[in-house]
């Protein structure tokens, strides 16, 4: 039995995975309390435990943004050397890594990015992101999934409608990764292009609409970020 041990196991997107990964003796969610990514004795010791086949790598710092900009040594501790200690023990084990990066860590201008095209992140988030990459990327046992991907319904009060993504929820997410589970390199996953307010549009119907500015922003945005999903397609078999 293929064994997955899950970092993050209380964040926003493990309480969803948690409805899709019921089994519990193959799908094994640990929090910071039990896995805590900054020290490499604990996550030694945790893999010895558990023996996994791969780490799906979900803990980190992402929101608020703002944060990343306001205190980058906690962005850098988490989000940076939190995935080294990850690859570092991981590559001792002989143990997959399956890490969460984003979308934004391409230059967010012209949209349709694929894989293979250059990476230039707008914001801290977003180079804390590929921070962890550069690790992810030295180790060849692993998969880096580039996501486009937000809670559903849409948290925000408001959305804008002058930037475009194609997002899915965190549930489309959940439902599609067990395809790509086993896969390794680098995948986009994301969805239909639209307006961030357009895609909001679909669980919030009151959303407000906003322009992005800098005015209506403290975090510098991409004007947009849409990948290129068509690996993705291919490996689904649709069109």
């Amino acid at each position: 039995m293929t064994k997955y041990l899950i970092t993050g196991g209380n964040g926003r997107f493990s309480t969803e995975l948690k409805k899709f990964f019921k089994d519990k003796k193959k799908f094994i969610f640990l929090d910071k309390k039990n896995f805590d990514i900054t020290n490499r004795r604990q996550i030694g010791l945790v893999l010895n435990k558990y023996k996994p086949n791969s780490v799906i790598h979900l803990a980190g710092l992402s929101r608020p943004m703002i944060s990343h900009e306001k205190n980058i040594q906690k962005s850098i501790i988490l989000n940076i050397l939190g995935t080294c200690n990850i690859v570092l023990e991981c590559e001792k084990r002989n143990i997959k890594v399956i890490y969460f990066s984003t979308n934004y860590v391409y230059p967010g201008k012209k949209g349709n990015y694929a894989e293979n095209s250059p990476l230039l992140p707008m914001n801290n988030y977003a180079w804390s992101k590929l921070g962890g990459e550069a690790a992810v990327q030295m180790y060849k046992n692993s998969l880096i999934l580039r996501v486009a991907m937000t809670e559903n319904p849409w948290v925000h009060p408001f959305a804008f409608r002058n930037l475009k993504i194609n997002f899915l929820y965190h549930d489309e997410v959940a439902k599609l990764l067990p395809k790509i589970i086993e896969k390794r390199g680098i995948i986009n996953l994301g969805g239909n292009e639209s307006s961030i307010f357009k895609f909001a549009q679909k669980t919030n119907k009151k959303i407000r609409k906003i322009s992005y500015s800098k005015k209506t922003s403290n975090v510098v945005m991409p004007q947009n970020s849409t990948i290129n999903i068509s690996k993705l397609k291919k490996m689904l078999k649709t069109k």
